[in-house]
């Protein structure tokens, strides 16, 4: 089971957990595959919890494109496109692009059965 985890931590913090990770790895005691989104802005990670319900949808409903996704959630389809863009940017959904009928489909899809979050008390 694929799990992401998302957290809200300082540059330092994410570039000194990386460093951890790269020195394990090297080592070769790094356990498992790790997937990990690090917000070091509020504002982005706020943006990201708001619309958390989304993955949701696009896990358990699996629409076949971002117009459908459009009418399952009922929400303006450009607006849609601004959040599946910041989802993409930050590497928790990939967007799969095929042709159907002589259109270009984009289909949203998870590859994360959970998310977790781990937040530091400051």
């Amino acid at each position: 089971m694929k799990k992401l985890i998302v957290s809200l931590k300082t540059s330092s913090d994410s570039l000194g957990d990386f460093k951890k990770a790269l020195k394990s790895a090297r080592k070769g005691t790094l356990k498992g595959d790790h997937y990990e989104v690090s917000f070091d802005d509020k504002k982005e990670f706020d943006k990201f919890v708001k619309n958390m319900g989304l993955l949701a949808v696009i896990l358990n409903q699996k629409p076949k494109s971002v117009y459908e996704l459009a009418k399952l959630v009922e929400m303006d389809i450009s607006n849609l496109n601004k959040i599946i863009l910041f989802f993409e940017k930050v590497g928790v959904i990939k967007i799969k692009t095929s042709t159907a009928s002589g259109r270009s489909v984009k289909t949203p899809i998870v590859e994360y059965e959970q998310i977790e979050f781990n937040l530091k008390a400051a």
